[in-house]
């Protein structure tokens, strides 16, 4: 095959469809995260509580989490053209929800959010797969790296966004927008030939059983990390739903460790490759925790608005786009192993950096852009060897599941992480904090908050070195696509 034709996509789709899915990625990368910097103004509008505004945060990506595999799956079965469409709606009738939700009253909010997490459940992993399919060698490569931008830079940009729509014309119309953006990519994406698994004589069935336990346990979890500091740690409500959790992923397990149609494929993890990139990527979506305490303390403590808080993202927003590319180079050169650990370690150094809130106002702006920016830098990098490195370690005919769960970890790291971070973020900035009055210059008034966050922003940290060691274990040090032939 010559080099020309390398370069092509399969079936000739061309750069449209790319671009269809590219938008298609950003109603939930952009839009639907840029409630990470206007959650404060949403919930001041809205008159709503902190406890209900940070479960609004996260129910998109438990809700994403939750459904993605089984969704994923469905598109290997009736078409994940079909179901990317099926996403888009969605994604409209979410939006839509939002952007009317009245005054005093947050059910629009929450039923929005998680109609945008189903969103994502569609379109995610089938985006995932219907680049499988139709691209190949470095031309798939490229192609996962404008996915990469569509979801990593998406979420970078989803800040400075938000701010500037937020602070100019008002926040609903992130979500005005967010329907646009789904109706042309829509209308981008019809015509496409459909991409699904050839038919098989087996009959397909659906893991009712495991699809109920999963959610069970994660809804558990979720109320618990959320309420938990509102309720009482040690009370007995809580207690339950700790015990809940921990019964109903017994249960799941077990259920689906020797079951033929199960929820999640097990044996997908045998292979040591795949088994490291999801891994990893649950752990580093955590750090999206860092978004919401950074952006958060700048509101709360420094008096910023939306505006002046999402433009600290600015490096951000260029180190990643910049780093994706760059990302897909190294990739190429050194396999997945190398570029995921530089990565893992820059992102690191970057939330250490957004934990200097000891500092001056002025100051704490100018190393916090510093630090988002080499955030922005590191996440870069990992984003396209790692999903490569899963996509590459899978048969075709598991490409939709696998994805799914790929994307999955994504979403519920980025659930957990940021429900996590919001918990001990607003937890600990209710407490009279005194011993540490001689570390923190400029006012005393805001030492509760800034601690805080400086514990929130260490757990962020904390999470992204287990994501290094997690490579170091499991990745090889190999190129990327040995297994498939794209090479």
């Amino acid at each position: 095959m010559g080099k020309n034709n390398e370069l092509s996509p399969k079936n000739h789709v061309g750069d449209k469809l790319l671009i269809g899915l590219l938008l298609a990625v950003l109603t939930f990368g952009m839009f639907a995260q840029a409630i990470l910097n206007i959650a404060t103004t949403i919930r001041t509008d809205l008159g709503i509580s902190v406890d209900v505004s940070n479960t609004a945060v996260s129910l998109a990506a438990l809700f994403s989490g939750m459904f993605i595999v089984v969704l994923g799956g469905l598109g290997d079965r009736i078409g994940r053209i079909k179901i990317t469409k099926i996403g888009l709606v969605l994604s409209i009738i979410g939006s839509f929800l939002i952007a009317i939700s009245p005054k005093g009253t947050p059910i629009y909010l929450l039923i929005g959010r998680i109609i945008q997490g189903l969103s994502s459940a569609c379109i995610m992993p089938s985006a995932l797969a219907i680049i499988k399919a139709f691209y190949e060698g470095p031309a798939r490569q490229r192609a996962v790296s404008v996915y990469s931008m569509g979801s990593w830079g998406g979420s970078a940009l989803s800040s400075i966004f938000g701010g500037i729509i937020a602070s100019t014309i008002g926040w609903r119309w992130v979500y005005w927008f967010s329907i646009a953006i789904a109706v042309i990519s829509y209308l981008l994406i019809a015509g496409t030939p459909e991409s699904k698994n050839p038919p098989s004589n087996k009959k397909a069935g659906f893991d009712i059983a495991g699809i109920i336990t999963f959610m069970v346990g994660m809804l558990a979890i979720n109320i618990l990390i959320n309420q938990g500091g509102n309720i009482g740690w040690l009370s007995p409500m809580i207690l339950g739903l700790g015990l809940l959790s921990v019964i109903t992923f017994i249960i799941f397990y077990k259920i689906e460790k020797n079951k033929e149609d199960a929820f999640i494929d097990f044996n997908i993890f045998k292979n040591k490759t795949y088994k490291g990139a999801t891994i990893s990527n649950f752990l580093l979506n955590n750090a999206a925790g860092t978004l919401i305490v950074t952006l958060s303390l700048v509101q709360l403590a420094a008096g910023l608005n939306s505006l002046q808080a999402g433009f600290l993202t600015i490096g951000y927003l260029i180190g990643i786009l910049v780093a994706i590319k760059v990302g897909e180079k190294l990739l190429q050169k050194w396999g997945p192993r190398i570029p995921m650990i530089l990565g893992c370690t820059i992102t690191g150094l970057g939330i250490f950096l957004t934990t200097f809130t000891h500092l001056l106002t002025a100051q704490y702006k100018v190393v916090a852009t510093i630090g988002f920016t080499f955030f922005g830098i590191g996440l870069g990098l990992y984003a396209t060897p790692s999903a490569d490195a899963a996509l590459t370690s899978v048969p075709e005919e598991k490409a939709g599941a696998a994805s799914g769960i790929y994307r999955m970890t994504s979403a519920l790291g980025a659930a957990i992480g940021i429900a996590l971070s919001a918990a001990i973020f607003t937890g600990l900035s209710m407490e009279q904090v005194t011993f540490v009055e001689g570390f923190f210059r400029g006012r005393t008034d805001n030492i509760s908050i800034r601690y805080a966050a400086i514990i929130a922003l260490l757990f962020n940290l904390f999470v992204t070195m287990l994501a290094i060691i997690s490579i170091l274990i499991t990745i090889p040090n190999e190129k990327s696509g040995a297994k498939d032939g794209s090479e």
